[in-house]
């Protein structure tokens, strides 16, 4: 595993913002990090890298532990955080040529060309960072972690007061490096978690309450999805509760049925093995699936319990 956090406590007098939690990330998948205000994904990030210290617990990064070798650790990392510090006076090449210079990188002029062409700054290259756009400042500060070729890539919300457009060109550059790094992605923006991420891990007040793929969460939360079928021919209320998997059922139409259900997948196969039975044509069958948002909030609602088991 590329990130490795084992039973991970920070303390800040008597609170505990980070309260033993643990979870992995391979590489060539990006995990969505995700958690209310204050629920001590920053501060995860934080250890995680190295800027801070843990009170207990273990981080490994490429099988290097971040307390005894932070050193080797920050050299496979690149940090992308919230407030993505820039020197404004700086041009982009001078800055990042700066920031290769740090990491003592060989033939600095070619890998900063890559660079700024992988993360689209092309055409802004020649200005100074304060003259750039909100878009293309975060597009330096993802450049100046990439210089030296990282495994792993924490990016602490990188589309923050971006345009739609922006958001989307970030989006795409996230997804390509995606393929050979491992990402933990930080976002409020639950949408562009779930255009980007594999598999999101969510902890609320300091704890772990999720860790598994946006399928399976979806399945496991306590808000129901839905289905919504139309027969051409008329059906009765009763076939359709009786379906495995169909908790309730709510009459739309002449023809047309919304189902409550805990999974999708089976009601709609259920579905196609009645039509075939009982000789119906299915119009139209959609799945209402949970957004990331709804599953959010029941995992992280004030009123949840802090001690409920994590959904893994």
């Amino acid at each position: 595993m590329s990130i490795e956090v084992k039973g991970l406590t920070k303390l800040y007098g008597e609170q505990k913002a980070v309260n033993d939690i643990s979870f992995n990330a391979a590489s060539g998948e990006i995990v969505g990090f995700l958690g209310p205000n204050g629920a001590g994904k920053s501060t995860t990030m934080k250890i995680i890298t190295g800027y801070l210290t843990a009170d207990a617990g273990e981080v490994k990064v490429c099988g290097i532990d971040v307390k005894t070798q932070p050193l080797e650790t920050k050299k496979r990392i690149g940090y992308l955080p919230e407030s993505n510090p820039l020197y404004y006076e700086m041009y982009v090449r001078e800055y990042l040529d700066f920031v290769a210079g740090v990491h003592g990188i060989p033939n600095k002029k070619r890998k900063i060309e890559e660079v700024i062409s992988t993360v689209g700054l092309t055409p802004e290259s020649k200005k100074k960072i304060g003259q750039l756009s909100k878009g293309y400042k975060q597009r330096v500060g993802l450049a100046a972690a990439l210089i030296h070729n990282p495994d792993v890539l924490i990016l602490d919300e990188p589309t923050t007061g971006l345009d739609p457009n922006q958001i989307i060109e970030i989006r795409e550059v996230i997804k390509k490096l995606g393929q050979h790094k491992t990402i933990l992605f930080s976002s409020h923006i639950l949408q562009e978690v779930e255009a980007i991420c594999d598999r999101v891990v969510i902890i609320n007040k300091g704890k772990l309450v999720a860790d598994n793929t946006l399928a399976v969460l979806r399945n496991q939360s306590q808000q129901n999805n839905t289905v919504k079928v139309e027969f051409k021919e008329a059906i009765d209320a009763i076939s359709l509760k009786t379906l495995p998997g169909v908790d309730a059922v709510n009459k739309l139409g002449s023809n047309e049925w919304e189902l409550s259900c805990s999974n999708v997948n089976d009601v709609k196969r259920s579905l196609l093995e009645l039509s075939l039975q009982q000789n119906l044509n299915i119009v139209s069958l959609q799945s209402g699936e949970q957004k990331l948002e709804e599953v959010f909030r029941s995992l992280t609602n004030p009123s949840q319990e802090n001690d409920s088991p994590p959904a893994n």
